[in-house]
């Protein structure tokens, strides 16, 4: 049996880890712990066993290097970032390494299987466009010449988008009408998206519906970009981003490209634009305005701190948009996380 531990990355997986393990973070096609489940055939848990195999839940397993994670941690060597394995550090690692877990993760969910035909859309490098059943695609571009292209069961690209790969779209998911989407791109199930994306991931059940630029971002659970929200992702200067993870002083460097980090449940009024390296927590409203700074802690209410009831209240009307409703386990980790604000 395998467990995936947490580590001392946690914290600096920030927003992502205040509402789920590091196992369940969504990265190319799936979270952590599925790609271990489809590499392995067993059920992955967090749980603590003794007869467990325990690997760090921030490594990224593919089928290149599964094997020799496993009989690392079944040695109790350290394992380290290589040129074959690698580790999630930090919340930007997350766009960062994208593109390597898009292509790792291609490679897992074609295996043995067949593509449905595309008949009228416009395609580059066909081969490496991979279309599930259910599937509704028309009169679009999806070039797979700079990496593959995976549409899951269920999903939808409307008419005039333009898609490069390496890209992903989860299931039931809609890309609307003439969006332009750049690699390396996820989107995760039950998202809506439009306007342009690039190098970006949404996690399940968000939207960013509108026009509007994401880029170099990472979005979580149950968030929503109001319409013509946009993000920078490189200074002006064209120096190093920095971002503001913990105590909202100490700054963490993330290269010359860096967009918005989002925590679940958050959303953001109609064009608000977010500055380089801008961190937003766990559910909060951004409205306003000025600009939102590059930290917003959890539970903020534009200038103030969210009413916990109202919170709660709001989460549940925009889970009713997608047939769901938020559940005990949610609520209880929501409060914990209320109480240290």
């Amino acid at each position: 049996m395998i467990v995936l531990t947490e580590n001392s990355d946690r914290e600096n997986l920030f927003p992502f880890t205040h509402t789920r393990h590091t196992a369940d973070i969504f990265i190319g096609a799936m979270t952590i712990r599925k790609k271990w489940e489809m590499l392995t055939g067993d059920v992955i848990t967090t749980d603590d066993n003794e007869d467990a195999i325990f690997i760090p839940a921030n490594i990224i397993p593919t089928k290149e290097n599964f094997k020799e994670i496993i009989e690392k941690a079944i040695e109790q060597k350290e394992i380290e970032a290589s040129a074959t394995i690698k580790i999630i550090k930090h919340a930007w690692q997350l766009f960062q390494l994208n593109d390597y877990a898009l292509k790792q993760d291609y490679i897992l969910l074609t295996d043995k299987k067949t593509s449905q035909s595309l008949h009228t859309s416009i395609t580059g490098n066909k081969e490496n466009i991979f279309i599930e059943e259910g599937v509704n695609i028309s009169l679009c571009y999806l070039n797979a010449t700079t990496g593959p292209i995976f549409i899951s069961n269920g999903a939808e690209i409307m008419e005039g988008s333009m898609i490069r790969g390496p890209f992903f779209l989860g299931a039931n998911s809609v890309v609307k009408m003439g969006s332009k989407i750049y690699g390396a791109t996820s989107i995760g199930e039950n998202c809506i998206v439009g306007g342009e994306i690039k190098n970006s991931i949404l996690f399940d059940n968000s939207n960013k519906a509108h026009d509007g630029y994401l880029g170099d971002s990472v979005i979580g659970e149950w968030c929503n970009l109001g319409a013509g929200t946009s993000n920078s992702n490189v200074k002006n200067t064209g120096t190093q981003v920095g971002y503001m993870l913990k105590d909202n002083t100490a700054l963490s460097f993330s290269g010359n490209k860096g967009g918005l980090l989002m925590g679940d449940y958050s959303r953001a009024a109609i064009n608000t634009s977010f500055n380089t390296g801008t961190v937003v927590g766990v559910c909060c409203n951004i409205f306003g305005e000025k600009n939102p700074p590059k930290f917003t802690d959890n539970f903020t209410w534009g200038n103030d701190k969210y009413i916990f009831e109202k919170a709660l209240r709001d989460i549940e009307n925009w889970m009713a948009f997608k047939n769901y409703s938020i559940t005990a386990s949610d609520k209880k980790i929501l409060m914990q996380l209320y109480e240290k604000v």
